[in-house]
Formats: structure tokens, sequence, C-alpha cells
């Protein structure tokens, strides 16, 4: 059975590419991939980490310095390797600009595509900690490890949430770090390291209660759910969060360092622009503007990181040896070590749905099967004037295609007939669901038009208000297409803590498979 390992990106990378805008929040939370558009003279299209859209004022100042504009499309790290490696980047794209460059380097087929890089800036793997929590457990940041963290979730005492590691590089980087520390590996990480690291993985894991697509919804969802101790990402997201203590592991860490990379499929002209920029962007006055709007730290040697960024040294874990291995470490995290996905799929059948929309959706279920990981609990509901049914399916290790053939064969039967009755199928999804705090517990809604029988926008208000605390974490995350109401959709994800997902733009082949990192 295919799985989600880092070499099963590029479908999902395309799609997210040229259809999915996430919605919500600060929009440097969110940022919107897109499609890079013609070459100009003066601008460089840039494929580049997420997280890089806090760098919008340093590079509009770059920008009147220099005269050159960056025009980023917004990607995760490992989606955006695949992207370059299957040659879907030629043309499209000037510049790499990647948290790191580590994972590119286990592909030639990528690292064949770039022909220079360096580092701009740097930020380590770290943990973010309620100071009371901190307390409670005796720690000095200075001497924490990741053994300590270990017996701290094994204790019960500390839980944590992380983004995913398919499609962050701040999850793939943590995972590294966890699994070099844990196994004592001394030089570039094995399988028979992560062999032997394994049983400890999994208890680890047991301490995460949170997963997500994005930094900026992690962090907005540990805010909301105010009973996870901590948060594992890079040094500059965490330092961002008030009230948490940032611990960076004595026995070390993984630390990204930006590099900006030319791209061999660019001409002379473009790779001298490339090569301004990234002076520009290394020069004293920007490195220290760099550090103190972003919390990371300099590559220059003559600037200081900004004030709470200590520095002291420490040891940087081994990346993976090899592709194998990376991708093996992260398929065991997504089948073995992490807690299981239960999801409800509300996904609207009214009679408006029928032709071309219809066949959309199924299209895009069936194509999403590939991607359900082993131990998963996928639910179908299918609703109109009622929720016409409700049909579980468990992707079991043992015999998975069990289950996911289970899956397309109900998305098949599927039928466009009868009203739109949002918000009742929304409170059946709840009552179906229950309480669960041992799976990554979420619901997606798909419409393609405004509620127009059953309960009433109050009235699901009223009957999420009842729910119980455990019920209240499972977030709604609506996917805007046809004719949907964004603001009826809006109102929901920011009433349950989800995050609404725009395929009016694009596709729902896109919009599913982003929600994939939330599950």
């Amino acid at each position: 059975m295919r799985r989600r390992t880092a070499i099963g990106v590029l479908a999902a990378a395309a799609a997210l590419l040229t259809a999915c805008t996430a919605q919500g929040g600060d929009p440097t939370d969110f940022p919107t991939p897109g499609v890079p558009g013609p070459a100009e003279p003066g601008t460089l299209r840039v494929l580049a980490s997420s997280e890089l859209s806090d760098m919008t004022e340093v590079l509009a100042q770059v920008e009147k310095d220099t005269g050159i504009k960056v025009r980023p499309t917004y990607m995760g790290t490992l989606d955006a390797v695949d992207l370059l490696a299957k040659g879907q980047a030629d043309g499209q794209f000037d510049a790499l600009w990647l948290s790191s460059n580590d994972y590119l380097r286990l592909r030639p087929d990528a690292a064949k595509k770039v022909v220079s890089e360096t580092p701009v800036m740097s930020s380590p793997v770290a943990i973010g900690v309620k100071a009371a929590t901190a307390k409670e457990l005796g720690w000095k940041p200075e001497d924490v490890t990741w053994s300590q963290v270990e017996q701290a979730v094994r204790d019960g005492k500390l839980t944590y949430g992380m983004t995913d590691p398919a499609r962050s590089n701040s999850g793939f980087s943590t995972l590294v770090s966890v699994a070099s520390a844990l196994s004592g590996a001394q030089s570039a990480l094995t399988d028979a390291d992560v062999t032997e690291a394994t049983p400890r993985l999994k208890e680890f894991f047991k301490g995460q209660k949170l997963t997500s697509g994005s930094s900026g919804w992690l962090a907005a969802a540990y805010d909301r759910r105010g009973d996870i101790d901590a948060l594992l990402n890079y040094e500059s997201v965490l330092k961002g969060i008030p009230g948490l203590t940032v611990i960076r592991p004595r026995d070390g860490v993984v630390t990204a360092d930006y590099p900006l990379s030319s791209l061999a499929a660019t001409n002379a002209e473009t790779r001298d622009d490339v090569r301004r920029l990234t002076e520009a962007l290394r020069t004293p006055a920007t490195q220290r503007a760099i550090t103190e709007s972003t919390h990371r730290r300099p590559v220059v040697a003559d600037v200081r990181p900004a004030a709470g960024l200590d520095t002291d040294r420490r040891r940087e874990l081994p990346f993976p040896g090899s592709r194998s291995v990376a991708d093996g470490l992260l398929d065991s995290y997504e089948n073995d070590l992490r807690r299981p996905s239960r999801t409800v799929y509300v996904l609207d059948t009214s009679g408006s749905m029928e032709g071309d929309r219809l066949a959309d959706l199924k299209r895009a279920l069936t194509a999403l099967t590939a991607d359900f990981r082993d131990r998963e609990e996928v639910t179908l509901m299918p609703f109109g004037s009622d929720v016409k049914s409700v049909r579980t399916h468990v992707v079991e290790p043992a015999a998975p295609e069990t289950g996911l053939n289970a899956i397309r064969q109900d998305t098949a039967t599927l039928t466009a007939e009868g009203d739109t009755a949002i918000f009742t199928s929304l409170q059946k999804a709840y009552d179906h669901l229950g309480t669960d705090r041992d799976t990554f517990t979420s619901i997606v809604l798909m419409t393609d038009g405004e509620n127009t029988t059953g309960a009433k926008a109050s009235e699901f208000d009223a009957f999420y208000a009842g729910l119980d605390g455990d019920s209240k974490e499972i977030p709604v995350f609506p996917i805007l297409f046809g004719d949907s109401d964004r603001s009826e959709l809006e109102h929901i994800a920011e009433l349950t803590g989800g995050r609404l997902f725009d395929a009016q733009q694009g596709s729902l082949d896109g919009a599913f498979e982003e929600i994939r990192g939330y599950q």
C-alpha cells in the first residue's frame, strides 16, 4: 500500500501550488500558495518555506536598497523538494529559499537543480514550555535534555503539540532531533538507529496532543486549548508566543539555516540578482533587522543575536544519511509512532451537487484514500436535507486495502439530492464522535451552498456551547466550494477552533490534501 512518505508528496505539492488558499487569523501565519507568474525584470520568483512570510518587512527594505523585488510562493519544504526534483519548478521559479537544504541533498534529482546556496540566518529546533510547567518539573533551561523531556512525557507530566513532519520542515526537523537524540546516534542517522529508538519514540509521541500543517494554526490552537504544556518547533516561532520558556536541549538539536539558492534552469542575469539579494540579506544592518524582527539568529559573525537568544553552543544532531532512512523515519511516524487519526467527513450531496461538482467530490475523495494512514478511522457522512448515512471504516495495518476499498466503494455510491442541512449534519457529526482523547480527532465539512434547512446557525452555536470540554476540542475544517457562504463557514471554523480552506479558487483535491496536515 502507498504510504505518505517524504517521496510521496508531488501530487499534493502540485495541488497546493495551483489550488488551495487557507483562511483565518493573521495572514502572515497562513501564507497563500499561488501560481508564481511570468518572469519580470528585477523580480525574483522564489519558492520559499512557509514560515518565511515573516520576512515581508525585511524584503521590502532590501528592495529599496537593491531594486530587487522578491515574489514568493510559499510551500512546505518537503513538497517544494519534490516539485523541484520532478522538474515542475523549471522556468517557474528563479530561486529556492527553504528552511534547510538537508533533505534536498538526499535527493540527487533535486540537488542537481541547485547551483549555489548561501545560509541567510538560522534557527534551531527547541521546546517551548509553559513557565509553570518548567518550574514544576524543576527544569533549568540550560540543562534540559531530550531524555528528560521523554521522561516527563512517560510520567504524564508533559503534553505538547508539533507540526506534521510530512508537510512542515519544522515538524520533520523535530522528528529527526528526537530520533537522533533518543537513539544516541553519533553520526548520520541510520535505519538501525531508528529501530533502536522506536520503543522510546513510541512513548515520546504519546505526549503529542496537537498536530498541524502550519506553525501559525498550531500556536492558535495551543492558546485556545490551554491544557497543553509545550510546543515543539523552531526557536524563532516559539519566541513569538507569550508565556513560553524556550529550551534548546543540551544534548543537541537540528538547525535550520535558510539557504538562498540559485536554480540551474535560470540564466546568468537572474543568478546575479540572486547573488545580490543574498549579499544584501547578509549585510550587518539587515542581519540585525532579521534577528530583531524574526527571532532568528544571524549568520554574520559580528552581529549578535537579538536579546533573549542565548549564545551557548549546542551539538548539531545528525541528519539521516540517506533518503531511505529519512523516508523510513517519516513512514514510521505516520503509521506507527503518532496517535492515530479519527475524522468525520461531512459531505454536501444536496441537489446542487449534481453533475460536475459531485464528480469532483468523488474524484478528490478517491484520490485521498492513497494518503490515509494505518490505524486511521474515517467516517463518511453525506447529507442533503438531513444526514443520509453514516459509514465508518478503519485502515487496519494487517489489511489496509480492505478499509480503503470500502471508502472508495461508499464514495462511488454518493448521489445528489435534497436541500442543504449544514448545521444539523454538524451536530450529528459531534454526536457520532463523542469523546476520544487518544486520537487526533476532527470534522471536515464540504459544502457547495448555504444552509437552507434544519438547524440554524444560532441553534448550532447553542449546541456547541453545551458540549463537554473534550468535545469542544474537536475542530471543524470547512471547505469553501461552489456557491458556499464564506462568512457562514468562517463562523464555523472560528467557533470550533478550525480553519477555513478555499477550493473556489482551485480544486477540492488541493483542499482535502492540505487539511491532511491537521489530522
